[in-house]
């Protein structure tokens, strides 16, 4: 049974999903891809997302989760979170033989190359990504209230995807960011999207 689907029973639902993209790092500022490779933020990173803190201090979460990658839980401790539980379902889109390069520089050899519709080599599948997403989506579920996550720009736009009950590589459509925050909930009881990229 699709997680969602179950999330979505109850049609007063008003609880919310939060999402934040980590702030930047030297590789997201240059556009290589960043998964397993565990970067900190660069100053900037650590001054923008000091400011979320007070984006957030209004709010109130039942659960806050976070990536276990430090450019995540830094980004959870200068937000005013620094107790965070870490979800290793969290972590980015493993890019496999693809981590530290461009877009660009893949479709040298791979034209028209996205992680979306493309093989990853000895990377992760969207089936992979979904199965492990999917879980997420289940914790949350069980959870009365709204929830807070911290996490990476393919993790969250495949999030979001299964969140809509789409399929993970939707996630394509939906650009995220550094250091922004999404809001997720619903919508006459279908999931739906309150708030994107602010």
């Amino acid at each position: 049974m699709n997680p969602v689907t179950t999330h979505a029973q109850s049609t007063e639902r008003e609880d919310r999903l939060w999402l934040v993209r980590h702030g930047e790092t030297d590789w997201s500022k240059s556009g290589r891809h960043t998964s397993t490779t565990d970067l900190p933020l660069t100053a900037e990173g650590e001054q923008v997302a000091a400011s979320l803190k007070e984006r957030l201090a209004a709010e109130q979460f039942d659960l806050v989760l976070t990536s276990p990658m430090q450019r995540a839980r830094r980004t959870a401790e200068l937000a005013g979170f620094p107790d965070a539980e870490v979800d290793e379902d969290l972590v980015e889109w493993n890019y496999g033989d693809y981590e530290g390069i461009t877009t660009a520089e893949i479709r040298e050899t791979v034209p028209g190359w996205t992680v979306w519709k493309d093989p990853v080599p000895n990377g992760e599948t969207p089936a992979q990504v979904a199965t492990r997403l999917n879980r997420v989506i289940a914790k949350i579920a069980a959870v009365d209230g709204d929830v807070l996550v911290f996490a990476h720009s393919h993790a969250l736009r495949a999030l979001t995807a299964r969140w809509l009950e789409l399929n993970v590589t939707e996630g394509r459509h939906f650009v995220l960011g550094t250091a922004t925050v999404s809001v997720l909930g619903w919508e006459r009881g279908s999931p739906a999207i309150h708030r994107w990229n602010c």
